[in-house]
């Protein structure tokens, strides 16, 4: 890959992220509700007060004067302070992302584990039970709301069964002290395996329920493109020769039928990212998803502005990663 393609890619992401940042800055202006009423709510303040506060959160400005100032901050990664925290939106945001890092990574493995797999058994089998299975239970994943399949997840394991907790990361007395921010790794470091399965119990919820619907997704990509290898010549001059059927479906068909899949799993990684607001809603999962959501009702137009650029910086350079590997994978493919 030439570095001039590469800095082009990266040059075009430019005008991408300003009307991103744009758009979600109207959005949040159009939104009804007052910042400083909700905080005050009912609150026995004069208009004085009430104005003072409007000129300290910057909202006395013009809506220009406010978006461009919110880009020139944005540069150095000053976001201003969170309407409700009182705090720095990046300190905020830092103290949330290693929980949705934790969540997004455990369900991609999940979501691996299960999809690639199952993709290559139903291109193998073609129309056999296994395919007709993958297919359903594929069409399924796809169309499940997630919001929906946590709930039935809860009342299944959590309310009937009580094999696993509702909400929350880790149980009461099993903390630890933060290193990485992931406590599946920080548990470890700690040398305390009774804290790293409740962190586990805590975890699997939440990233079953993101990771099937990924996992349906990967299946499908797999299958249709490992059906394809195997039609290929390639595939069947190695069979001629006499080369054992596994190897032949490792070494030959599979290893160019993930082309695809490699480029969709890293695309989906940016979506698992930023559409995990109602999942961590839901499981209680103290992520930047809920904090975001949070901030939505109480009209915390920094801290939700700062997040969704940072899910579209993440999305972006996750969809150019994407192109980089279809590129190493792929030499005949050029950006």
């Amino acid at each position: 890959m030439r570095p001039s393609a590469l800095l082009e890619r990266l040059l075009q992401l430019v005008p991408v992220l300003l009307g991103i940042a744009l758009v979600v800055f109207l959005m949040m202006q159009a939104t009804p509700g007052d910042p400083v009423e909700l905080m005050l709510g009912d609150a026995l303040a004069t208009p004085e007060q009430r104005e003072a506060l409007r000129r300290d959160m910057g909202l006395d400005r013009p809506l220009p004067e406010r978006f461009l100032h919110f880009l020139g901050n944005a540069v150095t990664f000053d976001f201003g302070q969170s309407f409700h925290h009182r705090r720095p939106v990046a300190d905020v945001i830092l103290e949330r992302l290693p929980a949705t890092i934790e969540l997004t990574l455990a369900a991609m493995a999940i979501a691996i584990a299960v999809g690639v797999p199952l993709g290559v058994v139903a291109a193998v089998r073609r129309d056999g039970w296994i395919d007709r299975l993958a297919t359903i239970l594929g069409l399924a994943g796809v169309s499940m709301p997630g919001f929906w399949l946590g709930i039935l997840l809860i009342m299944l394991f959590s309310v009937q069964l009580g094999w696993l907790p509702v909400s929350g990361r880790i149980g009461f007395g099993a903390e630890v002290p933060p290193v990485t921010g992931l406590l599946l790794v920080d548990t470890l470091l700690a040398g305390k395996p009774a804290s790293f399965l409740e962190a586990l119990r805590h975890l699997l919820l939440p990233a079953v329920t993101l990771g099937l619907a990924m996992a349906a997704l990967l299946m499908r990509v797999t299958r249709t493109s490992m059906l394809e290898a195997l039609r290929q010549d390639y595939v069947t001059f190695a069979t001629a020769k006499g080369l054992p059927r596994r190897r032949v479906l490792i070494r030959h068909a599979l290893k160019n039928a993930l082309t695809p899949t490699v480029t969709v799993a890293a695309i989906e990684t940016g979506t698992l990212l930023g559409g995990n607001m109602i999942v961590e809603t839901v499981f209680g999962w103290p992520g930047l998803g809920r904090l975001v959501v949070e901030g939505i009702f109480t009209r915390n137009y920094p801290l939700v502005q700062a997040a969704v650029l940072l899910y579209a910086v993440t999305y972006v350079l996750l969809n150019l990663l994407a192109d980089v590997l279809q590129t190493v994978l792929n030499p005949k493919v050029r950006l």
